[in-house]
C-alpha cells in the first residue's frame, strides 16, 4: 500500500505544481484509529498529508457536486461510477475533473473489527497485504483482512475505476468474488407484509440524523423532500410513518442511480443495512432494463427518461 500512496502523492504534486488544477481531492489519516477523512491539498506541500488504505470508505465524488475551479479526484469503481453519473445529470462537467483513478482492495468496517476486539482498546491498525495488525496499549494480533471488508466490498462488481484521466497503481481485480443478487433475493421470497415486517425490523433504530443522505452523491437537492415545507411531503417526527417516508423515498430517488458504494451504511451511527432496499430497487433495474448506474457516460438512466416499449412492472 506504500507505493500506490507514494504515486498518488506524486501525482497530485505534479498536477498542482504544473497547474493542471486547482485542488485534489483526497483522503488524510484521522484523528483516531480506523479513520480516514477527506482531505483537499490546494498547493504541492499538502500533497505529503494524503494516504490511501482500506479505510477511505467516504465517497469523495460528494464533494465535485457544482465545485468551482478544476479539481482532480481519487476514484476507486463506485466512486468513478457516481461520478459518471453526477455528469449525466448535469452536476459535473467532465472537462472540470481530472480523475486519478485506483483499484479498491476492498475497504474495510471498523464496526467489525471493534466488535472482533470488543473490550479491547484499539490504538493502531496496521494493513499488510491480507492481513491486518491490530495493536493496542497491552496487545497486538494479526488478523485475516478479508474477515473486516465492508459488506458491499464483498459482492462488488466494478473495483477499477471505470473513467479515468490517469490510473495510479496496477489495476486489480473487478469484482469482490461476491453476487450483487443475492443481497436482495430475500425479498423475492417474502409476501408483502413479510417484507414489510422485515423493512420495519431493519429501520427501527433510525435516530433520523440524516447521515445517510449526507454521505450519498445521489442526494445534491438544495433542498430536501424531508425539508420542504409548502407542501410537506414528510412530517419531522420520530414517529414511525415519518421515519418509513423518509427512508422509502429516499431509496426510490437513488434507484437506478445508486452505484451501492456502501457510504450510506458506513455513515449510520446505528448500524442501519440500508444496502437490503437499495440492493432490491438496483436488482429490478438490472432485471427489467439491463442497465448498471455509471458504467457509460453516454448512457441515460432508465428512470430518467419514458419509451412506449417501457417494461410493465408486474
Amino acid at each position: 500500500m506504500t507505493t500506490i500512496v507514494e504515486d498518488i502523492r506524486a501525482s497530485a504534486r505534479k498536477l498542482l505544481e504544473d497547474k493542471t488544477v486547482d485542488c485534489v481531492i483526497g483522503f488524510t489519516e484521522g484523528s483516531v484509529p480506523m479513520q480516514a477523512r477527506p482531505f483537499f491539498a490546494y498547493t504541492p506541500e499538502e500533497t505529503d498529508l494524503l494516504t490511501w488504505n482500506g479505510f477511505c470508505t467516504s465517497n469523495l465524488a460528494n464533494f465535485l457536486i457544482k465545485r468551482e475551479g478544476r479539481n482532480a479526484i481519487l476514484a476507486q469503481g463506485c466512486v468513478s461510477r457516481n461520478i459518471v453519473g453526477l455528469i449525466q445529470e448535469n452536476q459535473v462537467n467532465r472537462d472540470d475533473v481530472y480523475i486519478l483513478g485506483v483499484h479498491s482492495p476492498g475497504m474495510l468496517d471498523p464496526g467489525k473489527i471493534k466488535a472482533a476486539f470488543a473490550g479491547r482498546n484499539i490504538l493502531e491498525v496496521r494493513e499488510n497485504g491480507q492481513t491486518l495488525l491490530v495493536k493496542g496499549k497491552d496487545f497486538e494480533e494479526e488478523v485475516s483482512r478479508k474477515k473486516f471488508k465492508r459488506d458491499n466490498c464483498y459482492t462488488c462488481t466494478h473495483r477499477n475505476a471505470l473513467i479515468y484521466d490517469e490510473f495510479i497503481g496496477e489495476q486489480g481485480k473487478q469484482t469482490g468474488g461476491g453476487d450483487i443478487d443475492k443481497v436482495a433475493a430475500p425479498w423475492d421470497k417474502l409476501d408483502p407484509d413479510q417484507r414489510w415486517q422485515e423493512f420495519e425490523e431493519e429501520f427501527k433504530d433510525c435516530i433520523r440524523c440524516y447521515a445517510c443522505r449526507n454521505a450519498c452523491p445521489l442526494c445534491y437537492c438544495k433542498v430536501c423532500f424531508v425539508d420542504e415545507h409548502n407542501p410537506q411531503w414528510c412530517g419531522k417526527t420520530q414517529d414511525e410513518p415519518d421515519i418509513y417516508t423518509f427512508h422509502l423515498l429516499r431509496a426510490f430517488h437513488c434507484a437506478g442511480r445508486c452505484t451501492d458504494c456502501g457510504a450510506c451504511e458506513s455513515a449510520c451511527p446505528v448500524g442501519i443495512k440500508m444496502r437490503r432496499l437499495t440492493s432490491k430497487l438496483e436488482k429490478d433495474i438490472r432485471d427489467k432494463y439491463d442497465y448498471q448506474p455509471g458504467l457509460d457516460l453516454e448512457s441515460q438512466p432508465p428512470m430518467s427518461v419514458y419509451r412506449p416499449d417501457d417494461p410493465e412492472i408486474e
